[in-house]
């Protein structure tokens, strides 16, 4: 049965792509389900598994690594297909050495909630793809261990290079001030606080949380655990020195309104 469906949808998507995308978003919790289920269908169906980009475009996970993949590693694609081996031996060698070059697919779950994310990826000219279903989170787990050189990761689990500007390293003294001052004022030991500069003046502040640590937590709510038994959420405050309040608060720390601000920034 598995492989009729199959065979129906891949001769669907390439017969008839626009009635595929129609129907896509109401039959694919359980085309994802089944793919996570059984490695036969997941194998038939893996390339015609769609994904809604930022402004409601279709694309296959082909299409995702082609426009995520970054210039800096395309050259070293390049440079990787020029060296060549003078023995099979030394090939086979080259190629059990050689890691898989991982291409990032970032993702969103709300759109409302991420907007913010979302505006300082459009600003960049980066896209994502929405992947707002409960199921998702196993599958996108499921196409990691499928397809090695792709790692799925939320706009808002860390902040890319393409958003800053100059070195974090120039940042450490700030930031090793506005830490001490947002514990002390928020009565958070464990806060973790960064501080960059963002291209982005408009954005103050922003929460990060690492891919692998949302993964956990969704897993231990499903379970119906406590992720704070695993040592709380791990989140990292992110200050933008280029926005006017932060920016205050670092040449006013005695101020009367300095702490009224830091909670509002948190």
């Amino acid at each position: 049965i598995s492989k009729k469906v199959a065979d129906k949808l891949t001769g669907m998507c390439k017969t008839d792509r626009e009635a595929y995308e129609k129907c896509w978003d109401d039959i694919s919790p359980f085309i994802k389900f089944g793919c996570i289920k059984e490695t036969k269908f997941s194998e038939k169906m893996m390339d015609y598994i769609l994904y809604k980009n930022l402004d409601g475009k279709y694309l296959t996970l082909t299409d995702c690594i082609e426009e995520n993949k970054k210039p800096e590693e395309e050259k070293a694609d390049e440079a990787a297909e020029e060296t060549v081996a003078e023995t099979a031996e030394e090939v086979k060698d080259s190629e059990e050495k050689k890691e898989v070059v991982k291409t990032n697919i970032f993702y969103v779950t709300d759109e409302v909630q991420q907007s913010q994310y979302i505006n300082m990826f459009r600003k960049e000219g980066k896209d994502a793809v929405v992947l707002k279903h409960n199921i998702d989170s196993a599958f996108i787990s499921h196409v990691e261990q499928v397809k090695e050189e792709v790692h799925f990761q939320r706009i808002d689990a860390d902040l890319t290079e393409d958003f800053k500007e100059g070195d974090s390293e120039e940042l450490k003294e700030a930031a090793e001030a506005l830490t001490d001052m947002f514990k002390k004022v928020l009565n958070a030991e464990k806060l973790d606080v960064r501080a960059e500069k963002l291209k982005d003046d408009s954005v103050s502040a922003m929460m990060t949380l690492s891919e692998e640590n949302r993964r956990m937590q969704d897993m231990m709510k499903m379970y119906g655990m406590d992720s704070s038994m695993f040592g709380g959420g791990n989140e990292t405050l992110v200050l933008n020195v280029n926005h006017p309040l932060v920016s205050y608060i670092m040449d006013h720390k005695e101020d009367e309104n300095t702490d009224m601000i830091c909670e509002q920034l948190y």
